[in-house]
């Protein structure tokens, strides 16, 4: 199954449903399941922004399966409809002044059991098993 490497916060707050889309500079014609990674790395002033949460954020694990149903062009409307949808979750987004580039949309998000794997760049394949969390 394919595999997106998201950093800390946010691979936790996609698996908590509480953030629809993930962003990066290229866009994918790829659509279906992926796994959620949490990466290694992490943004510590987004950390800081979702404490609040009380959600824990662990970091080299596979945290959620969930369908990647569109890959859209983040431009100024789309950029009024995330502030609408979540100004909180899509703070760093929003507050980007030069950034282009996608939101990759995601829905049917399931929690995994976590399983420790190394990251990887770009969208990477994942063999293993995995079993969903109730």
């Amino acid at each position: 199954m394919k595999v997106i490497t998201v950093k800390q916060p946010f691979a936790t707050l996609i698996a908590e449903g509480l953030k629809e889309y993930e962003f990066r500079t290229w866009k994918t014609h790829y659509r279906g399941e992926i796994l959620i990674h949490a990466g290694k790395g992490v943004d510590k002033k987004a950390m800081k922004r979702y404490e609040h949460l009380g959600l824990s954020y662990p970091s080299g694990v596979l945290l959620a399966q969930a369908t990647i149903t569109d890959c859209v062009y983040i431009d100024e409307k789309m950029m009024d409809q995330l502030a609408k949808k979540d100004p909180l979750v899509y703070y760093g987004i929003l507050h980007q002044e030069t950034w282009n580039g996608y939101g990759f949309k995601l829905s049917n998000i399931q929690k995994v059991k976590p399983v420790s794997v190394k990251g990887k760049l770009g969208l990477w394949e994942y063999d293993g098993e995995i079993s969903y969390l109730e």
